[in-house]
């Protein structure tokens, strides 16, 4: 048995031996030559050797910049192996000396490039098939209906954003109506994406369940359609179509008719409640006024009459109390005469 050590020079002595051989021995191998992908997506890319060959590795290289380096190797030996930077990029799908495929996951536009497939042998030298991996981006589209200016005209528009510029097209569900004065507007977005808008005049008389449709389309990707219906005249479609757009005149006008309605009447409310406090409080503002002026008058009523008694009884105690006095200094004025005569 040969050492591991023996073995990988002897995979890579093969490679640099039977590489410059490489070039004419592609027509055995099937692989696509594009694979289309979406971003954020997983994308496989595989190589099959049509003839019974002796191989001895199946090695994955990414060519980028006219820079080749290794992904991932196969080999019955060691097995799979996927090299740093790309331990969580790549993983292998199927192995085999004859078939092997890889998947690249969560595609980002770093991903883009192309990927070789080696088949190395002995003594043949090594098969190569490559595929080159591009990348596509495309929303949702987004369609506005609105009744022109005339009563059996409709202006349609929509608009899809994706990369590389998508195309946008326009359908009707009813044979009798038809697109006319398409105008169509691409503009570049900072994300390296483009947003196109497509605008076209519909005409005819329709009936109740004619719709209208967008396709946006990027390269070979698989397409995005939406489909909505064309309002009524008296707006009762408005609802269906306007909840796709998430606006929806007559709604808007409901809930500001609601909510002015409201206002009023807690306004109305309020009024009512603010009127009926203030009679309350001038119906009562009297009645405390009359009982504040009648205290002080029923007060000076009553000192009034009391200082009357009072004057009354001290006028008629007055004579008597004058004449008690006057008896009680009678007897003491001679008293004084004596003892000043007899000085």
């Amino acid at each position: 048995m040969m050492p591991r050590f023996g073995v990988t020079c002897y995979y890579v002595t093969t490679v640099l031996i039977f590489g410059v051989f490489d070039k004419a021995l592609t027509a055995v191998i099937q692989t696509q030559q594009t694979v289309l992908a979406g971003m954020r997506e997983d994308a496989e890319v595989s190589c099959q050797l049509l003839e019974p060959k002796d191989v001895l590795q199946v090695t994955w290289q990414k060519s980028s910049n006219n820079v080749e380096t290794n992904v991932a190797t196969y080999s019955e030996r060691f097995g799979q192996r996927v090299n740093d930077g790309f331990t969580d990029k790549v993983e292998f799908k199927h192995t085999g000396l004859q078939n092997c495929s890889i998947v690249i996951k969560n595609l980002t536009e770093e991903d883009e490039g192309c990927y070789r497939c080696l088949f190395i042998t002995y003594p043949e030298g090594a098969f190569k098939g490559i595929t080159c991996l591009q990348l596509y981006e495309l929303h949702e589209p987004v369609v506005d209906v609105r009744e022109s200016n005339s009563t059996e005209e409709w202006v349609v528009s929509c608009s899809a954003t994706g990369r590389p510029a998508p195309t946008v097209t326009l359908s009707v569900s009813q044979q009798d109506l038809s697109f006319s004065q398409y105008n169509t507007v691409s503009v570049s977005n900072t994300n390296a994406t483009f947003t196109v808008t497509t605008t076209a005049v519909l005409s005819g008389s329709r009936n109740n369940s004619t719709q209208v449709g967008c396709a946006a389309r990027v390269l070979s990707a698989p397409h995005r359609e939406v489909m909505v219906m064309i309002p009524d005249d008296d707006g009762d479609d408005d609802d269906e179509l306007d909840e796709k757009s998430g606006s929806n005149p007559r709604n808007l006008g409901i809930r500001i008719s609601v909510t002015l309605s409201s206002v009023v009447l807690v306004l109305g409310v309020a009024v009512l409640i603010f009127v009926r406090l203030r009679k309350k409080s001038q119906n009562s503002l009297p009645h405390m006024a009359i009982q504040s002026n009648e205290t002080p008058v029923t007060a000076i009523r009553d000192t009034e009459e009391t200082d009357t008694q009072e004057y009354r009884e001290v006028r008629q105690e007055t004579p008597e109390r004058t004449q008690e006095n006057h008896n009680q200094v009678l007897p003491s004025a001679p008293a004084r005469r004596l003892i000043f005569d007899e000085n």
